[in-house]
């Protein structure tokens, strides 16, 4: 079963499943810094709507992990439906891969696009522009840390009016997340991010538990202490930070579960899912998010 997980996590191509026909790109003429004009070339947003159609709707950026190598559909897909029983809308973001050619800061760019998007079109898509959030997972995990924690107000001069738009989400999802570059990261989702021989400055930069400030929004944290994968300390440093930036977080930490589990062994019958989905929507419902 452990094996199985992490073979979820991070070999996922050949999982993937094809590409939902509601997928919308996030720069209509073609991504800034595209290495050419394949599927594996253009980030794409793909919403999930929950059956209730009422305006002001909270929506959630959900990054898929795999290495920023992959993206597994059990970590977007399964997610975004699970958030829609909450009446939140899912957004599955496919954001360009270290496998694909692709190197820092390209994923955050995409991540941040995916954001800006979101608050640009809540009028068209229904959405509230203040309860944006961002959720990932292991590498996908990664990638919501650092928009967490490297988000930006927009420019307020540019002829784009998406790009007008803040990037900083109003809250953090982080499930069995990678957070470091340093002792505790996963290694292949460290060169797949920076490539083998990444100055030192650009490891620090993307430590995130190191670039916590007070501005980082309200974040929930799950991992298992026997993640083999990604060790806990990713979630444990980043909570410490966190806690001493005083900004609200809830933190799980479970004893049992391999690296990659998702909503748990099946995830549409939710007496069988991991007790951490009961847990964020408890958490949700302290924020507001949810009735």
């Amino acid at each position: 079963m452990k094996t199985l997980a992490i073979l979820l996590a991070f070999c996922l191509p050949a999982l993937a499943t094809a590409q939902p026909t509601n997928s919308f790109p996030l720069w209509a003429d073609g991504a800034p810094g595209a290495l050419g004009k394949t599927e594996k070339d253009i980030p794409t947003l793909t919403p999930y709507w929950p059956e209730s159609s009422g305006a002001q709707r909270a929506a959630i950026v959900i990054c898929p992990g795999g290495g920023y190598g992959g993206l597994a559909n059990h970590e977007g897909e399964h997610y975004a439906r699970f958030l829609n029983e909450s009446g939140i809308v899912g957004f599955v973001l496919k954001y360009r891969l270290g496998s694909s050619g692709y190197r820092h800061p390209i994923m955050l760019q995409d991540a941040a696009r995916a954001v800006r998007t979101l608050r640009a079109r809540a009028a068209e898509f229904k959405l509230n522009p203040s309860r944006i959030g961002i959720m990932g997972s292991s590498a996908g995990g990664h990638l919501a840390s650092t928009l967490l924690t490297h988000f930006d107000s927009g420019k307020s001069d540019a002829d784009d009016p998406i790009e007008r738009q803040s990037s900083r989400p109003d809250l953090g999802i982080l499930c069995y997340a990678v957070i470091t570059m340093g002792e505790f990261t996963h290694q292949g989702s460290k060169n797949n991010l920076l490539g083998k021989d990444p100055p030192p400055e650009l490891l620090r930069e993307l430590s995130n538990e190191l670039q916590v400030t007070p501005q980082t929004p309200p974040c929930f944290i799950w991992h298992t202490a026997e993640d083999s994968a990604v060790p806990v300390e990713n979630s444990l440093h980043f909570a410490e930070a966190l806690r001493k930036a005083r900004v609200p977080f809830a933190l799980h930490v479970y004893q049992k579960g391999a690296h990659g589990l998702g909503l748990g062994s099946t995830a549409w019958d939710p007496s069988k899912r991991h007790p951490w989905t009961g847990d964020l929507v408890f958490w949700l419902k302290t924020q507001r998010w949810v009735e």
